[in-house]
């Protein structure tokens, strides 16, 4: 199998932040605003080289995405951004009504999301937002796996015209994607080809997916490994064909059991294509506080919890 190096590890919101910049340097319609999380959300380089273009809304997140809206429709392409439990849960609404169904060009920046926020416990963390996102019609869903990619995604949706959900995390994690890369909204990205298993993971999860496999290939499992980048719209083309050459999948994600990336495949697979399947994935559970590492072992959110969970599907081929 294709062998993947860790660049050094960096956190994907700052991918965000570098991403922001540079779309804000292409395109002087970006702006940015933020709901007193200018640091959290790595827009201190863009507020600074373009103060007139930066809003700080203060803890007022509803008006914020309101806000976001209205410069939409004057023509701007707004980023507006901050903790992912705060920007999809506490202003669902707004999104609805003001974003996906007035069709406004809102890119949504959701950082922290997961339980790899940390220690900062249930009530910050969320395993929910891709279930939430996912509903609302005409909304992109996004989850970059590491730093590079996260850049290239925010340029990609800056770039697009329509509403975007854009999500990232807090702590540092491998960078192994290419620094030069240019990110496509749609299509699954093939990180390795595998005979017998289609894993398919997205966010954190892909170089766990990665490492799973490497370590199946050690026992004589060929693991095809599968990015999911763009969750929504999904392509159920590059599911299906991975599926029916292997006719076992696994599916992996940092959010809860109910509306992810896993239910997303697991109906694609259900109409045209009836596979066994299984998921590493939160469960049907909030999180708790702990460091990032120690709560995604614990929830089994890790290569040897994908590596289980392929024994398990392999089982029922």
């Amino acid at each position: 199998m294709k062998k993947y190096i860790d660049t050094g590890k960096k956190d994907t919101r700052s991918g965000f932040g570098a991403g922001l910049l540079e779309a804000g340097r292409r395109d002087s319609r970006v702006v940015a605003l933020t709901a007193d999380l200018k640091g959290s959300l790595k827009m201190d380089e863009f507020a600074a080289e373009f103060p007139e273009r930066f809003i700080q809304c203060g803890i007022a997140e509803a008006n914020m995405i309101g806000a976001a809206a209205g410069l939409a429709i004057a023509g701007k392409i707004p980023f507006a951004g901050s903790f992912a439990e705060f920007v999809t849960g506490r202003v669902y609404d707004q999104i609805r009504q003001e974003v996906a169904y007035g069709k406004t060009n809102v890119k949504i920046a959701s950082s922290h999301a997961g339980i790899t926020l940390g220690e900062d416990g249930a009530t910050h963390q969320t395993m929910e937002d891709i279930a939430l996102m996912r509903a609302l019609p005409g909304m992109v869903v996004i989850n970059p796996c590491d730093y590079n990619q996260t850049k290239a995604a925010t340029i990609a949706a800056a770039k697009f015209d329509g509403p975007v959900y854009l999500r990232f995390g807090r702590p540092g994690v491998p960078n192994f994607t290419p620094a030069d890369q240019e990110f496509e909204i749609g299509p699954a990205i093939i990180f390795n080809e595998g005979k017998d298993v289609s894993i398919f993971a997205t966010g954190h999860l892909v170089w766990e997916a990665l490492g799973a496999a490497e370590a199946l290939e050690a026992e004589g499992i060929s693991a095809e490994v599968v990015d999911i980048a763009t969750i929504k719209p999904l392509d159920e083309e590059a599911v299906l064909a991975s599926v029916r050459k292997t006719g076992v999948a696994v599916v992996a994600e940092e959010h809860n059991m109910a509306g992810g990336l896993g239910e997303a495949i697991a109906g694609v697979l259900a109409a045209k294509c009836p596979k066994p399947l299984e998921y590493v994935n939160g469960g049907d559970r909030f999180g708790e506080s702990g460091t990032p590492a120690a709560l995604m072992e614990a929830y089994g959110l890790n290569a040897a919890g994908i590596v289980a969970a392929v024994k398990k599907a392999l089982a029922r081929k």
